[in-house]
This record gives structure tokens, sequence and C-alpha cells, in this order.
């Protein structure tokens, strides 16, 4: 049996950083739902109001064998503007924040080192939380895969589209073709 690590972002819209980390090799299995809140067991409709504490997230299984952990923080980074609080372009809300809830010690040294890295090339600081993992929330099913699942909707077309365009170039040899 392979041995399994997990990774759980949350970068505004889930859609997006699904979308996106399904079409990496190594990654093994991709979950959207919810974590970093205080309410259990919690709705999308509670998520929406921002009232639960709740960031949208995807979580990740990965094979170590195959990417590495720091590899995937440089695909998160690049997959939203870890400077905006609480929002993600037209998304706002505490449940769009950037943030990283990590599994170990050694995801927390590596996110916090990735970040320090990262700063001086943006124009604004870094806002992205860096916290413990507590319980991750599995979305509704029609939230997971919805990129597949719906590529002709608007914000799929228009918002996700883009950003896999973008990726694929920066991340092509970490792609599945």
């Amino acid at each position: 049996m392979m041995n399994q690590c997990i990774a759980t972002f949350g970068g505004g819209c889930f859609w997006c950083i699904d979308a996106a980390f399904r079409r990496v090799k190594g990654v093994t299995h991709v979950a959207s739902g919810y974590a970093g809140g205080h309410t259990d067991n919690p709705s999308y409709e509670q998520i929406c109001t921002g009232q639960s504490g709740h960031a949208e997230v995807v979580q990740i299984s990965f094979d170590p064998q195959q990417i590495d952990f720091s590899t995937l923080l440089a695909m998160f980074f690049a997959l939203h503007d870890p400077t905006q609080l609480n929002r993600q372009g037209n998304d706002i809300g505490t449940q769009y924040r950037s943030v990283v809830f990590y599994h170990s010690e050694e995801q927390r040294v590596l996110t916090q080192h990735y970040i320090e890295q990262l700063a001086p090339s943006l124009s604004a600081p870094i806002v992205t939380e860096v916290t413990a993992h507590t319980h991750f929330y599995s979305a509704e099913q029609y939230h997971q895969d919805y990129y597949t699942n719906n590529p002709n909707q608007g914000y799929c077309s228009v918002m996700i589209a883009p950003k896999l365009a973008a990726f694929a170039d920066k991340f092509a040899e970490h792609l599945d073709s």
C-alpha cells in the first residue's frame, strides 16, 4: 500500500482549487468541503452566511513519492491571491479566506517558510492563515468535481477555465495528460 499524505487548502471558492488539483500527478483524491469553523456538520447554506466560521477548502490525498507538499503549496499559492483578506475576487466573506490547515509540524514549517520566500515578490502583505487542522466536513455531493460536471456553467467558463489554463502552463510537468 502506498504512503498517503493529506493537505487541506482554502483559497476562495473551492470549485477552482478542486478542479486544478484533480489534474495533478500523485494526487490520489480530492474532496471539497469545510474546515476551521465552530458548527458541526455545516451545510453550504450555513457556510454562505459566514456565521459558521468555516472556510471553503479542498482536502487532497497525495502520494509523497510522486509529489511533495512543497510543490502542492506552490500550486495552491498560484491558484489564488493570498493578499486578499476574506475574499477572492467577487467572492467576499470569511468562508473565502486564504488558509492552510496543516496536518503536521513539517507542513506548518514548510508553509511558513514558503510564505516568507513568496512575500517579497508580492505588492501587498500575505494574509494566509496557517492553522492546525482539526476537522474536515465534506461538502454536498453536487460540489464535488463541480467543474468537470458543469463545464458550461457561467462561473466555470468565466472564472475556472482561465485559472486552469494558467495553472497548466505553469505546472505542466506535474499534470496528467
